[in-house]
């Protein structure tokens, strides 16, 4: 982890395209201005992870669903017809 100190006004770059700026400090926090690129998502943490999360629930779902599905083909065999 790189540790930096700014004060306020002050900004890093980030890959040469997000601009991290501190636009407050008190003493409840640091608050942060982001600027980046439109594509790129930004979010914080403890949001990242919900999403993390129910993409992993998501995809587990969608797994389970499958093999169930899978396993119902080859149980269930189709009436031939007479």
């Amino acid at each position: 982890m790189l540790v930096i100190t700014r004060r306020l006004n002050q900004s890093i770059i980030i890959d040469g395209q997000i601009e991290v700026v501190v636009t407050g400090v008190t003493k409840d926090g640091v608050r942060l201005g982001i600027t980046a690129p439109r594509e790129m998502e930004i979010h914080r943490r403890e949001v990242f992870e919900t999403i993390a999360e129910a993409n992993r629930q998501a995809t587990l779902n969608s797994t389970r669903n499958a093999a169930a599905a899978l396993l119902r083909a080859k149980l269930i065999k189709p009436k031939q017809p007479k």
